[in-house]
């Protein structure tokens, strides 16, 4: 079955609305063997998915993927690609001119590429980031340099607070939203957020749907790099309410998110090629109307849901 396509607000680009998240298979949640980590965007290519997101802060994803498509004989031209500026390891927070500089042609090195899709500006920690980044001469100034230049073909933030998110739409200079961590079953407090980027003309990216693991099919509590995660407990509650209805987890999951027309692309991490079938899988997995139904009422009830606070309250 055919991913459908989804266009990304005044970007124009069209992409899969579900795409691959380079965080795993670039080893940020753990060690990924190279060869068994480049199976994912091998993997996601043949599937059909035309959209991956990167980023100097997912340790060797980067690079990986410059290596992976050197070795394939260069990037294909109808497949986009998002990598971000402000969290490499080496600049970490560094939204001047010259850091984000440096951070953008680091990323077009190691990628192999002369140019990116979009350049996220990743990350801004507290409110002195969000002014350095819309600071004369910061990063803002300087993207649209490197715009101007041909290196960066449109801009976006990626981040968790959502005060920021509401400066950067306020601007009119972002093309692109990636928000973090809240909206998904276990927390839907940046539902306002997404719906003001895109009556705005962005383009709206939502991570973190399967919560990192929390919602990807098996009992969280049995997994355990998640066993101290603050959301555990409402990713079980799910997974219980998932077990009796013998209904897949994480196709409710990811499928949630998509509901919503808003929301232009939903990013999916994948460690190999196995899960990046497993998650196209879910997306396109057919999902009784009676289930939504019954996803809608726990939400509301407020079932399932986490009681740690989002990027809301930042």
């Amino acid at each position: 079955m055919t991913i459908p396509l989804r266009t990304l607000g005044r970007t124009g680009m069209h992409v899969t609305e579900v795409s691959l998240g380079g965080v795993t298979f670039g080893g940020l949640h753990g060690p990924v063997p190279e060869a068994e980590g480049a199976t994912a965007p091998a993997r996601a290519l043949d599937l059909g998915i035309n959209f991956i997101d990167t980023s100097p802060l997912y340790a060797d994803s980067e690079a990986r993927l410059g290596r992976f498509f050197a070795d394939r004989g260069g990037w294909p031209a109808d497949l986009y690609l998002t990598t971000k500026m402000g969290t490499h390891p080496n600049r970490r927070g560094d939204y001047s001119a010259d850091g984000t500089r440096w951070c953008v042609e680091n990323s077009l090195h190691l990628l192999g590429l002369p140019a990116v899709d979009c350049l996220l500006v990743h990350d801004p920690r507290d409110q002195a980031d969000m002014d350095a980044v819309l600071a004369p001469g910061g990063a803002l100034d300087t993207l649209e340099a490197l715009e101007g230049e041909g290196k960066v073909r449109s801009i976006g933030l990626g981040c968790r607070p959502h005060s920021f998110h509401r400066q950067a739409i306020a601007t009119g200079r972002f093309d692109l939203m990636l928000t973090f961590g809240d909206f998904n079953l276990m927390r839907q407090t940046a539902a306002p957020l997404i719906d003001e980027a895109h009556d705005a003309g962005m383009g709206v990216i939502a991570s973190w749907s399967i919560g990192s693991g929390l919602l990807a099919g098996p009992d969280p509590r049995t997994i355990g790099r998640l066993a101290s995660h603050p959301d555990l407990a409402a990713g079980a509650n799910w997974w219980e309410w998932a077990r009796d209805r013998a209904i897949d987890l994480r196709a409710v999951a990811i499928q949630w998110v998509l509901r919503n027309s808003k929301v232009g692309c939903a990013l999916v991490g994948a460690r190999n090629g196995d899960e990046m079938a497993e998650n196209v899988a879910s997306a396109l997995a057919p999902i009784p109307d009676a289930i939504w139904a019954e996803v809608e009422e726990r939400i509301a009830s407020g079932r399932g849901q986490s009681t740690v606070p989002g990027g809301e309250a930042a």
